[in-house]
């Protein structure tokens, strides 16, 4: 268990385990059993900025949600399952190495670091304010991914990611990890598209948000917010299931910050000059 010396309220630390989530189709076809068993890291911990023992002072509010693998096919496919998860919702492929708890503990602890080294500046900011507290010392952190889709062969999770440090609004992002049960790896686009996909595929994403938008021309999207149509393309943050690929842009990616994240699905039924013939998606659906 991480405990924090400075934590003000109590710090919950929980391991729980959740609900298999199998979901097992003909098509799939996997080497082995495909069947996952997941389990929980909770982590919530209020960070105080200073050493003093003063609730009125800033404090950073983190949690970290960590779904990760306890049981899979066998001890290196499950080690190699775990690596994957680790590296792609910490952000540091440096971690892999580590268990889910001990990855837990040390992006934490780096998060408290890099919060407290902030107060080097406090003092400063508090005198400029004549005596007041900076009220942008006060922050937020949030990290948890979410299971979106399995079959025997694929598996498919978000990233979630938010925080405030300051400033008119906080911040979030999604990222979406693909990976092959087969083969153990994560998947792009070009694992799933011919060569010349980019442009065709750019087409088919205008289209569908056209159609979202109720927009009757390209051109019309950047009546609806959009930034510039050159900003519309491929951008490898998708996922799968077994109706389409699921496409997100997200703040600022393609619009402003008051559309937040752009979401795109496009049917396999209209993907299918594009797909390869030999490849992913037509082998897991």
């Amino acid at each position: 268990m991480m405990i924090n010396k400075h934590i003000l309220p109590a710090v919950a630390l929980l391991s729980t385990g959740i609900a298999l989530f199998v979901t097992c189709t003909e098509s799939g076809g996997g080497r082995g059993s495909a069947k996952i068993d997941f389990d929980s890291i909770v982590v919530k911990q209020r960070i105080p900025l200073l050493q003093e023992n003063d609730t009125t002072l800033p404090f950073a509010d983190a949690e970290v949600t960590f779904i990760y693998p306890l049981k899979f096919r066998d001890a290196e496919s499950l080690t190699r399952l775990q690596q994957i998860f680790v590296g792609t919702v910490f952000g540091d492929t440096a971690a892999d190495t580590l268990s889910p708890r001990e990855a837990v503990n040390r992006y934490m602890e780096e998060y408290t670091t890099r919060y407290e080294a902030l107060s080097n500046n406090f003092y400063q900011d508090k005198a400029r304010l004549n005596g007041e507290v900076p009220a942008w010392y006060w922050y937020t952190m949030s990290n948890r991914n979410r299971i979106l889709f399995q079959n025997d062969s694929l598996l498919s999770y978000a990233v979630e990611y938010s925080d405030y440090e300051g400033g008119a609004h906080g911040s979030y992002r999604i990222t979406y990890i693909n990976i092959d049960l087969n083969d153990l790896t994560t998947l792009s686009e070009e694992d799933l598209f011919v060569p010349d996909y980019f442009k065709p595929l750019t087409e088919k994403i205008v289209h569908q948000l056209m159609k979202k938008y109720d927009a009757g021309e390209p051109d019309s999207l950047l009546m609806r917010g959009f930034f510039t149509l050159e900003d519309i393309m491929p951008n490898n943050n998708f996922w799968l299931n077994g109706e389409g690929i699921h496409y997100s842009y997200n703040q600022y990616e393609i619009a402003p910050y008051t559309m937040g994240v752009i979401n795109v699905t496009i049917p396999y039924s209209e993907l299918t000059d594009i797909l390869l013939p030999d490849g992913i998606i037509p082998g897991f659906f």
